[in-house]
């Protein structure tokens, strides 16, 4: 039985993205930040942080269904990522965002299909736009997602 040729992604050729430093990724809609070992120790160097303080202060655990929980950012009442500043109009931490952050719009998820893609440019103005990000810089972030596991806990387990 011949095998079924794989079908190149609609990347494969690259995409259009510069980031227009909106923060509309980061603003107005409810959402999850998720973070790796290596996220949280850029942020509480950052911040000058023990991780148990900056875990109270900056961060819920969120239910993975089942007993498991994923550390996330906190929100603010707004829906703001609560490491979003008015003061700078943007994110506090930037040099030390998340990997998630750094990562976006070349996720698994918006890089799905080119409707997806297509879709998040209706709320993100650098997509379809500005320099061409090729195919392997793509693979790149999307390795690197992989690759950085996002800390979890079992949910009977104390917050640290």
């Amino acid at each position: 039985m011949m095998e079924k040729p794989q079908k190149s992604p609609f990347y494969s050729q690259g995409v259009h993205f510069s980031c227009t430093r909106c923060s509309a990724c980061c603003r107005h809609e409810s959402g999850f930040v998720f973070l790796s070992q290596k996220d949280v120790s850029a942020l509480t160097a950052a911040l000058g942080m023990e991780y148990s303080e900056f875990v109270a202060v900056y961060c819920r655990w969120v239910p993975t269904g089942g007993s498991g929980q994923q550390l996330s950012l906190k929100e603010k009442s707004n829906y703001d990522c609560i490491l979003w500043s008015s003061e700078q109009n943007g994110c506090s931490v930037y040099n030390a965002r998340p990997v998630q952050c750094r990562a976006f719009p070349f996720w698994s998820s918006v890089l799905r299909s080119e409707k997806d893609w297509k879709s998040t440019a209706l709320d993100c103005p650098g997509v379809d736009h500005g320099e061409l990000v090729p195919f392997d810089t793509i693979e790149k972030w999307l390795a690197v997602r992989r690759n950085e596991p996002i800390i979890s806990r079992n949910s009977t387990e104390n917050a640290e």
